[in-house]
């Protein structure tokens, strides 16, 4: 399979283990073959920018196991560029990965969506000794197999796949362990008929690929940020939807979970996750929610997720060291008031 980007042409070979050659060319059209006459002979060829013998048009790299691959130039008797080609080598898929690596029971690829404005991220996790970078994404709808278009700003690192469904542009993260995509053509307002399926082509410094693929829904990844807090007076609070969540928040309505700490765990990162709550609460709303707090809890959190749609809960948000002044007093069976 030939990406052309051009100056750039980036070549990708799959191999099986065994010995082969895989030939390139530095003049591929007739006309450029025409114009140069008998000068081909004069072109020599660098391999990661060692001159090597082989000489004139034609250059064979030799594929031994997963070895072969690298940067292919090609110049003119001058030392003038005439071609460029990256060869990047792909076991056959039945051999182990090696490049990524799973975390706990979840895919290769984790992806995740703030809202339902058609943007998405996935991550991953590089394997210890083989840490690399994203040599190619591609990014499409379902229905789109064979009519996806893709190219790459190599300057900015950012990926565009056209087709007649959908218009995906795909960043990489300054990290190197992720990718921020959007599909332009998305409307959040419409039930979404064709899962996204994203492939990300990793790469090793000896040139060694592996593609990792992952198809979705964005109601399936879909996963709130986090919800806003805030004190209202002595015995109550106030949470809001996360500014970055989709609107109308009528459209798209989330479910709140929120649970009361009677005592926090001082030392835990995360004393929502770590702590005992006393009970748990679940309230759906459109708009603002005003909670009572019990005179003994120490925290209250809440967290959100989509009201519609089984997918992700956010991450919790906290409330620590509510001050009560020491009041006492009987809880209504209903502690919140929601603006619904």
């Amino acid at each position: 399979m030939s990406l052309c980007v051009c100056p750039l042409v980036v070549l990708l070979v799959e191999v099986d283990g065994s010995v082969g050659q895989q030939p390139l060319s530095c003049l591929e059209s007739p006309e450029e073959l025409m114009r140069r006459d008998n000068k081909t002979q004069d072109i020599f060829w660098k391999k990661d920018g060692v001159q090597e013998a082989q000489r004139g048009n034609s250059y064979l790299v030799q594929l031994e196991e997963s070895l072969g691959g690298g940067n292919y130039t090609c110049h003119s008797k001058d030392g003038s560029l005439i071609n460029h080609t990256v060869v990047l080598i792909q076991e056959e898929e039945t051999q182990r990965r090696k490049i990524l690596v799973k975390t706990d029971q979840e895919d290769y690829l984790r992806c995740s969506a703030q809202n339902y404005n058609g943007e998405f991220h996935c991550s991953w996790t590089w394997h210890r000794s083989r840490v690399g970078k994203v040599a190619f994404i591609k990014a499409r709808r379902i229905a789109d197999k064979d009519d996806t278009q893709c190219s790459v700003d190599t300057s900015v690192q950012r990926w565009k796949c056209s087709s007649g469904q959908s218009n995906f542009s795909c960043t990489v993260d300054r990290s190197g362990d992720g990718i921020s995509c959007q599909d332009e053509k998305h409307c959040p307002y419409a039930e979404e008929s064709q899962q996204v399926y994203i492939t990300v082509y990793v790469r090793t410094e000896h040139f060694l690929v592996e593609n990792y693929s992952k198809h979705f829904f964005l109601s399936e990844i879909v996963k709130p940020d986090k919800v806003r807090i805030s004190k209202v007076n002595k015995t109550m609070i106030k949470w809001s939807y996360p500014s970055s969540w989709s609107s109308p928040y009528s459209y798209f309505p989330l479910t709140f979970q929120i649970k009361q700490l009677r005592g926090v765990c001082k030392r835990c990162d995360n004393p929502c996750a770590d702590s005992k709550p006393t009970k748990n609460l679940t309230v759906q709303s459109t708009d603002i929610c005003q909670f009572e707090v019990k005179h003994k809890a120490k925290a209250v959190c809440v967290r959100a997720k989509d009201a519609l749609c089984n997918s992700q809960w956010s991450e919790w948000s906290h409330f620590r060291s509510v001050p009560l002044g020491g009041v006492t007093r009987d809880m209504s069976p209903t502690p919140f008031v929601c603006h619904v």
